[in-house]
Formats: structure tokens, sequence, C-alpha cells
């Protein structure tokens, strides 16, 4: 028997960035690592089976079986495609976006599982002999899936694109919904400039907590003034990442103030830091606080940041999710 392998790339991204609730994601250099392998299990018969090992992030949390979302995001794209299910999915993960912390891990699972399932239809697996010795029939041929398919079927699995597109496409996204409920994304390269710093607590918290305390409406003032933020911020972030425009352009007031009551040292960091100069912002739904770095700014990152966070540097990630070795073996 020939087992098909795959190994995908992705990146953790930020969401929002201030002002772009839902529509703008940047992503990072900080990459979750997926090798997914299709296999037949030795017992045979019709059963689905999954094998998963965690290394890192994640390691002892997550489930090793069919539940886990890369499994079940790779399971519903072959639906999607139209194909039969793979008998077995065996994975081996290896996680560095951390998770609960608004850094995306959950758009880069499901953009794994999505690219993992793709690349691997475009190469069909061996299946075992029939028990009589006769070969099995061969697999249907892959439809096309594309990349405006995957970009649908991950913003639906999600349930919004601002993660899921930069995951995908690298770089800064801007993500939009047409009438049709067609998710649309383009794609921005930042100034090289730009520096993004994550400050990332011990604390997690869940997107559903964070989802769950935004109201159902805001005032038209605060909508108007969050457009022209989020504006001023792709032109400042594409163009002129000057500190006074980050600053300016990171403003938000549409969700950040609502969340606070859940992320309370999460709000406070970035009020101190915006105090400072420092264009900072939620990151996501939280608890992560992204800021932008400057040279004259700097240096005071740190003295404002408690020991029970991390300060990590990142590089823009510019290329976006990836098969970085497809096999056969």
């Amino acid at each position: 028997m020939t087992d098909s392998t795959v190994v995908v790339r992705v990146p953790a991204t930020s969401a929002n960035l201030g002002p772009g609730f839902d529509t703008l994601g940047l992503a990072l250099a900080l990459h979750d690592e997926v090798e997914a392998t299709l296999y037949e299990p030795s017992s045979g018969g019709s059963a689905e089976t999954a094998e998963v090992s965690v290394e890192g992030e994640g390691a002892g949390e997550v489930p090793l079986d069919g539940r886990h979302l890369i499994v079940a995001t790779m399971r519903r794209t072959f639906d999607r495609m139209g194909l039969p299910r793979p008998s077995g999915i065996r994975l081996r993960c290896v996680n560095r976006i951390p998770h609960a912390r608004g850094l995306g891990s959950s758009s880069a699972a499901i953009c794994a599982g999505i690219l993992a399932a793709r690349a691997l239809a475009a190469e069909p697996y061996a299946a075992a002999p029939r028990p009589d010795g006769t070969a099995p029939a061969a697999p249907p041929s892959p439809p096309e899936f594309t990349d405006d398919d995957v970009f649908a079927l991950a913003t639906e699995i999600e349930g919004h694109p601002d993660n899921v597109g930069p995951c995908l496409a690298g770089g800064l996204t801007v993500a939009w919904t047409e009438p049709s409920g067609v998710p649309r994304m383009a794609k921005l390269l930042p100034h090289a400039d730009v520096r993004p710093v994550v400050l990332v607590p011990e604390h997690r918290l869940s997107t559903e907590t964070a989802r769950g305390l935004l109201p159902a409406s805001v005032p038209h003032a605060d909508a108007s003034a969050n457009a022209g933020r989020a504006a001023l911020l792709v032109a400042a972030l594409t163009g002129r990442p000057e500190r006074e425009l980050l600053l300016a352009g990171t403003e938000d007031r549409l969700h950040q103030g609502y969340r606070a009551p859940a992320m309370p040292r999460t709000a406070d960091l970035v009020a101190r830091l915006r105090a400072l100069g420092i264009p900072a912002v939620v990151s996501g739904a939280g608890p992560t606080v992204l800021a932008f770095s400057t040279g004259d700014k700097q240096d005071l990152i740190a003295p404002e940041v408690g020991n029970d966070w991390h300060i990590r540097p990142l590089d823009v990630e510019t290329r976006g999710a990836c098969v970085v070795s497809p096999e056969t073996r």
C-alpha cells in the first residue's frame, strides 16, 4: 500500500488591527506546520479513522482523533470537492501559534486542513487491493478547487474572513462580503518598515466570549469614525508607516471598548502604550496586544509589559499558507 503525504505551513494572523473590525487582517511570520497523510487502515472496512500527534501549543489539550479541527476540516473539504472521504487520516502537528490568544490559531488549522485536502486530492493515494487481490476502482478525478473556493470554505467554517484571508494570502488583507453572500478579499503588501510586535499573555480568552460582549448596533458617529481610521491605517501600513499616522489609524470605537471587561489587563496595556505614542491594539478577539514598533519608541514597550507576558517581534508574512513538501511514499 502507498500512503500519500503533504506538509502544509500556515502563519499566525492578527485581525481587526483596531478599526478594521471583521475586515482587516495581517499575516505574521509565526507558523504551524502540519504533515497530513492519507492511509488505508489495516483493519479495512468503511469506518473513518484518524490519528493525530501534536507538538508545541495545544499538546495535551486538543483532540487526537476525528474531532480534531484539521481532520474535520479535511473531511468537509473532500465533501465539498465531491470526493469520497479517505478511510484514514494521520496528522503530525507542530504548533507554534498560541491558542485562544487572538493570533488566528483556529483559522490556521482550518486553512491547513483545506489546503492539505486539496493537495492530497490532486495526488490520489493508492488504496489497498481488495481481499480477492484485484485492484480497487480508481478514485474519481478531483474537480478544480480554486483559491476562491478555498477562501469561501475557510470563511464558512471559521465564520468570518479577517483571519483566514491573511492566513491564506499573506500580507495585509481587506475582506468584504458580496450581496450574494460570497466572501472576497484584496491583498496588499505592507511597507518594509512596518514592524509588528505581539505581546502575548499567559491567560486566554475565547473568541466566543469576546464576541458575546459586542452590542447589536453602534452609533452612526462611531461607525463613521472607524471607517475613516481604517482607511488611514491601510494607507499608513502600505505607504507611509509614520508613527503619527499609525497611532491615529489604529483608533477604534466599535469593539475594543466593549470587550475590555473580559480582558482588563489587555485594555490597560493598550491604553498605556498608546499614551506613550505607541500604536497598539487588541489582536483579534484578544487577549494578545499588537503594537507597531517605531525606532523612537521601541524601547518604551518592554517596561510596560508584565513578567507573565511574552514580547515577540515578528516580521510580516508576505507569502501566506503553502504546501511546502508534497510527496507520495
